[in-house]
């Protein structure tokens, strides 16, 4: 029996046998729906390689379908907008958010039907309305679902294995949502229930987030660093110039950088171990370990690995410094050593 997971998802065009080569995998089954793309895009050609690889019939709508036709599998057929909107069960609506209003040509053929909005805005909006919302006032006979916006083209094409798993959907219909996360399964991916369509704007500002769960540790680490650094700066550099006059600025670059990481480590390692604590202390407190953590504590318990990893830079960054010491010492006494040599020889001269 071949190895199922050794075949590849799409196998290139033309070759030997003057036939279609097709995916096992790409045979639709009895009574799956036929699922549309509109759009040409990367991520067109991804989740149209995707779809084809779990099984499904996959009509592609394209205002220029002869030039757009080499970019897409075998198996897909691509056509224009027009048809595929006709032919299509679920229509995946891959166009940039500002073009939606291109597409109201198609609102008859699109009627009644589930359309999946996959765009992202270009930054955080804190008020409505969404994209999706938009796209459902657009096409108030078709159900809007808001989904995939936080899937990579990269992760369509390689497989869920290679990046998130989950697929956050929302939608106010619960026949749509339905239709879209026995998709989501069939893919191989995680649907996550977000409620309403309401709920849309939250998930299309997902990935405009920058490591949103670096945020505090980091700002703790930059705080801490701030802190101990003006302490040793007072007390090492500050206080011997003023009450005695002697400069030793010269410290300030490696030697107080140095003496301030380890405390910094220690503090956010400490930082690590601490919210455990805090944990078994409400547990014994309440006498069960079923009651819900304050959220506080909560997003502490869920940030100890970031956490870990700033005190794991601090300690690195505290060995470089510490292996410098010594080398910024042995050019010092290289650089005396010559002066000296150097003053030694003008004085035999003179003499």
């Amino acid at each position: 029996m071949p190895d199922e997971m050794a075949r590849p998802l799409i196998r290139g065009r033309g070759g030997g046998g003057g036939g279609s080569r097709h995916l096992e995998a790409s045979v639709s089954e009895p009574g799956a729906p036929v699922i549309g793309i509109l759009g040409t895009g990367d991520f067109s050609r991804s989740l149209a390689r995707r779809l084809v690889a779990s099984g499904y019939q996959v009509v592609v709508g394209s205002r220029a379908p002869k030039r757009s036709g080499a970019l897409f599998p075998e198996e897909a057929e691509v056509t224009s907008q027009m048809e595929a909107a006709n032919q299509a069960d679920l229509v995946f609506v891959a166009v940039f958010p500002e073009h939606h209003s291109t597409l109201v040509e198609l609102k008859p053929a699109l009627a009644g039907k589930t359309l999946v909005d996959v765009s992202n805005g270009l930054q955080i909006k804190l008020d409505g309305p969404s994209h999706a919302e938009q796209l459902a006032d657009l096409f108030p006979e078709s159900f809007v679902v808001k989904g995939f916006n936080t899937i990579s083209a990269w992760t369509l094409q390689m497989g869920p294995r290679d990046g998130s798993r989950q697929v956050f959907l929302c939608s106010d219909s619960h026949k749509a949502k339905s239709s879209v996360m026995q998709l989501c399964r069939r893919m191989g991916f995680v649907p996550v229930d977000m409620g309403l369509l309401s709920s849309s704007l939250e998930i299309e500002n997902l990935p405009l987030y920058l490591f949103p769960s670096w945020r505090i540790p980091i700002l703790c680490t930059l705080l801490l660093f701030i802190f101990f650094y003006l302490y040793n700066f007072t007390r090492d550099i500050l206080q011997p110039y003023i009450k005695s006059g002697k400069s030793v600025f010269y410290k300030m670059p490696i030697e107080t950088v140095n003496v301030t990481l380890p405390s910094v480590a220690l503090v956010m390692l400490a930082l690590v171990y601490l919210p455990g604590l805090f944990a078994a202390f409400l547990q014994l407190w309440w006498g069960t370990k079923y009651n819900r953590f304050p959220n506080w504590l909560d997003r502490w318990l869920t940030g100890r690995k970031q956490f870990g990893l700033c005190s794991f830079l601090c300690a690195v960054l505290h060995a470089i410094y510490s292996l410098c010491l010594p080398l910024r010492k042995s050019a010092h006494f290289k650089l005396l050593n010559a002066a000296f040599k150097q003053v030694r020889g003008r004085s035999r001269r003179v003499r």
